[in-house]
């Protein structure tokens, strides 16, 4: 089964970065695009950068210019970093990866635990 394991979350001050990564592992045969979301309490999750097979990238208008979304293709990780942090890009982080098992011919999507990421002072 396929598993995502984040790290990198924590409590930063306004203005100051934080490096989040994902690993995924377990029977994968390919990954397709490869994402970051974020949810706070009573609000939809809200899809934040995604970087595809191919390397492109996209992000909510909210982040760019700050976030960089990079990719490990050998190592199937990915990463978030966040720069110039806003208090309210205060939220659970979650990793997503658009997998193909070994032995399928479909994708899933598979979803990482979350790590809190709170901007404070």
């Amino acid at each position: 089964q396929v598993q995502l394991v984040e790290s990198g979350g924590g409590l930063v001050q306004p203005g100051g970065s934080l490096r989040l990564s994902c690993a995924a592992s377990g029977g994968i045969f390919s990954i397709n695009a490869m994402a970051w979301y974020r949810q706070v309490p009573g609000k939809e999750r809200e899809l934040v950068a995604t970087i595809t097979s191919g390397g492109t990238t996209n992000y909510v208008d909210s982040v760019k210019g700050r976030f960089t979304i990079s990719r490990d293709y050998a190592k199937n990780t990915v990463s978030l970093q966040m720069n110039s942090l806003k208090p309210e890009d205060t939220a659970v982080y979650y990793c997503n990866a658009n997998v193909r098992l070994r032995g399928y011919i479909s994708n899933a999507d598979y979803w990482g635990q979350g790590t809190q990421v709170t901007v404070s002072s």
